[in-house]
């Protein structure tokens, strides 16, 4: 009685209860037309995993490395919230995410459990899943802190990927102790026994020779073991007493006074027939391709190398250039022993630009070490084993 009366006062009612029924079927048929018009019905799925580089579109990935950034190409993808590569969450950005792409970092972490599965996770809790290897990279070396260390010293070595647990082996097949392990550092112990030569770091990833030779003796050119040459034979330091650095590799050059600015203080070197058959070490192809070499060798600051220069003479055949290449302050090892590397282009450019251009000479090389520069030095600086080696390690 009571509906009865109110459709009769209000008759509008029916037909508008009527409408939204309508309008309520219609409503469910369309989302019914607009999920079957859907790919794949509106279920997420990958067809195909690619580079991002437009140059290689055609690419298609089944792993990749560590940070690679992919493409992820499929249908229904819109909806992603988390990519998880084995047992490791990767990081999303909205904008990257369309319902036919998603532009994803493979995590850099190494996971705990490998499956070789990507997960993806979706905000109305459906999971996809599609088989992708995770390339785990195997250990870089890039650099040792000093390349000459004792036995029974603490070796540091730089790099990435040093993912325990790991081995060091040293040339001649012996193990270092491990002290430290970090991401991009090891400091290892170095054994009685090792050798000159590469290093090898070894995970369970992978295993990597380095390029570089630890107590590398090749193409010395400046050692005083024994002293030759022209200046400074006090300057040679054959027994280190208290207080001296220790000794790397034989006899070391210690300079240990006051250098006025532009004084002129020469340290070592001299002409091929002064330094005898050592002037002849560096070799021919680094004097024809200086890209490929670099100069190294080890300095150790007992005090700041803050002031002045010191200019560098290796590997020319005519005479020395009083505009030789420069090696500029600061620098300062705080009394430890370390390496120094310079590309031995870099130096070649200089020498030509003053205009002495490299050139092979088998009398060998004139070398020399000069202090003249502006700025007082209180110098107590040591260096021992100037060399000329190749950038691939051979």
């Amino acid at each position: 009685m009571i509906l009865s009366g109110i459709f009769m006062n209000r008759p509008f009612n029916l037909k508008y209860l009527s409408l939204m029924a309508a309008l309520a079927l219609i409503a469910a048929f369309n989302c019914s037309c607009q999920k079957d018009d859907l790919p794949n019905n509106g279920e997420p799925v990958i067809n195909f995993i690619r580079v991002t580089d437009p140059e290689d579109a055609d690419s298609l990935l089944t792993g990749a490395g560590q940070g690679d950034l992919i493409a992820i190409v499929g249908e229904n993808l819109q909806g992603a919230k988390e990519i998880w590569f084995n047992d490791q969450r990767t990081s999303l950005t909205p904008t990257y995410i369309t319902s036919t792409t998603i532009l994803v970092s493979v995590p850099t972490q190494i996971p705990d459990e490998i499956t070789n599965k990507m997960r993806i996770v979706f905000s109305n809790g459906k999971i996809l899943e599609h088989n992708f290897e995770v390339k785990i990279s195997e250990p870089l070396i890039s650099a040792m802190l000093s390349e000459y260390v004792p036995a029974g010293g603490v070796a540091t070595i730089r790099g990435d990927f040093f993912y325990q647990p790991l081995t060091v082996t040293f040339a001649g097949g012996k193990q270092g102790t491990l002290v430290n392990v970090k991401d991009q550092e090891i400091q290892v112990t170095v054994p009685e026994g090792a050798q000159p030569g590469p290093v090898t770091i070894k995970t369970k990833f992978g295993e990597t020779k380095s390029d570089l030779w630890f107590r590398d003796n090749r193409n010395i050119f400046l050692s005083s073991d024994p002293f030759t040459g022209w200046w400074n034979a006090a300057f040679v330091v054959s027994k280190p007493g208290a207080g001296d650095p220790p000794s790397i590799n034989g006899n070391y050059i210690r300079v240990k006074k006051a250098i006025g600015g532009w004084q002129w203080t020469e340290v070592a070197g001299g002409p091929p027939d002064a330094m005898g058959t050592i002037s002849q070490n560096i070799p021919d192809s680094a004097i024809l391709k200086p890209a490929n070499y670099f100069l190294k060798f080890e300095v150790n600051t007992m005090k700041p190398y803050n002031n002045n220069v010191l200019k560098i003479t290796a590997g020319l055949a005519s005479g020395f250039n009083d505009s030789q290449y420069t090696w500029l302050p600061p620098y300062d090892t705080k009394g430890q022993w370390q390496t120094v590397v310079i590309p031995f282009d870099e130096i070649a450019a200089s020498y030509e630009s003053a205009g002495s251009k490299l050139a092979v000479s088998a009398k060998g090389y004139y070398t020399r070490l000069l202090f003249h520069g502006g700025g007082d030095l209180d110098c107590d600086m040591a260096f021992d084993n100037f060399r000329i080696v190749p950038k691939g390690g051979k």
